[in-house]
Parts: structure tokens; C-alpha cells; sequence
């Protein structure tokens, strides 16, 4: 088991060192408070103005500068080389939701690996924010309270079948596998209730649809 690094009763923003801009970090911040950082992430933190409460990695990507203003005792050193900057710091994090930003973007290789986190990550559940999307591992039930004509998108990372409701085009009786039949591009016709057979697709929606993804996740 992961031993626990950050222990919050509230949200925790996670920072990674890809593309962040100050209101990304702005947004995520207004809704959970408690700034920690993945390794470079904490270059990235500094730039906007900001000190993380703690810094989690194997610290290959961190600056000298930001060594100096961080205090030694906020910086978690994880040198595991098994697993990216992302999955290491997510799994040492005990709050009931984390919003990433940062890991979206730029590399595709980081954001492959980050999707790939938050399928084999149960918790804490995590929605990665992005200039265009937000992205969060589908849980097995889901009600997404958005509009008519919104763009929901589900993408298998394993094989996986479920049922929908409120979906353009539903997913029921689909057998949905990563080297097969996805489901991306799909629209909402109104509110979106979907069961999951088992868990293992990830859910992109709009950037406009951060509440609603939110509440999709949130723990009862």
C-alpha cells in the first residue's frame, strides 16, 4: 500500500509540468484550495505565483531555483522509476476529489500516461483539466447534468460494455474495446445517465462542463 503524503478534508489541486496557464490554475484553485505538485510541477507553481504545500516525485525535473524557495520539509522525494510523476503523487494523496492541471497537452506520451493513471488509480477520483476538455475516469455509474447537444466522448482502455441514457447514440448492447469500437464524439440529447458494466473508459467533456463532472464523481 501507497504510503499517504497529503491528507486534506478538501480537494486538492494537483499541478503537473505541462500546459498550465495562470486561470487553469486559477479555476482549479477556486475549487480546491490545497495546491501540490508533481515534480516539475512545482517550476510551474512558482511561475504563477504560487508555493504547492508539498511536492511529490522522483524530483529529475524539479529546478534548483524552486528547491530554494520551497521548504525542504514540503519536498516527497518517491524514487520509483516504474511509474510517471503523476501516478506516484496521485496515489500518495488522501482527499475526496483531486483536480489535475498540467497533464493535459503538450506531450502526448505524458498525457497518454496520465490516462493510463487514472484508470489503475480507484482513488482519490481525479479530473484532469485542459484547455479544451475535462477528462475523468467513468465510474460505473454516472448522471451527467448537462445540456442538449454536448459533446460526450468515451474512450475504452480496456474492454468495456454498459447502458445509456440521454446519448445521441447509446452505448447499450456495444462491446466497446481500445483496439475496436470506441465511442467518442458522441452528443447529449439532455441529462446523461450511463451503467458500466465494469470500469476502465475514460470520459472527456467540454472545459465548460467542470461542475458537471464534478458531480459525476464525486464520492456519496
Amino acid at each position: 500500500m501507497d504510503f499517504m503524503i497529503v491528507q486534506s478534508s478538501n480537494p486538492v489541486t494537483l499541478l503537473g509540468g505541462g500546459e498550465a496557464t495562470a486561470s487553469d490554475l486559477s479555476e482549479a484553485l477556486s475549487i480546491a484550495p490545497l495546491l501540490i505538485a508533481a515534480d516539475s510541477g512545482a517550476d510551474t507553481a512558482i511561475r504563477l505565483g504560487h508555493v504547492p504545500g508539498a511536492v511529490i516525485g522522483d524530483l529529475d525535473s524539479i529546478s534548483t531555483e524552486a528547491r530554494t524557495i520551497i521548504p525542504d520539509d514540503r519536498i516527497h522525494h518517491t524514487p520509483d522509476q516504474d511509474s510517471t510523476d503523476f501516478d506516484k503523487a496521485l496515489r500518495r494523496i488522501n482527499a475526496p476529489m483531486v483536480i489535475g492541471v498540467g497533464f493535459l497537452g503538450a506531450r502526448l506520451d505524458h498525457t497518454l500516461a496520465a490516462l493510463n493513471t487514472l484508470i489503475t488509480c480507484s482513488l482519490p477520483p481525479c479530473i484532469l483539466l485542459g484547455s479544451l476538455d475535462v477528462v475523468f475516469a467513468l465510474p460505473q455509474t454516472c448522471t451527467l447534468a448537462i445540456e442538449p447537444g454536448t459533446r460526450v466522448s468515451l474512450f475504452p482502455m480496456r474492454p468495456v460494455r454498459g447502458q445509456s441514457k440521454g446519448l445521441l447514440w447509446p452505448l447499450d448492447g456495444l462491446d466497446l474495446d481500445p483496439c475496436g469500437r470506441i465511442a467518442t464524439s458522441n452528443a447529449a440529447t439532455g441529462p446523461v445517465d450511463i451503467s458500466m458494466e465494469q470500469t476502465g473508459a475514460i470520459m472527456m467533456l467540454p472545459r465548460a462542463c467542470l461542475s458537471a463532472a464534478i458531480l459525476a464523481i464525486s464520492l456519496p
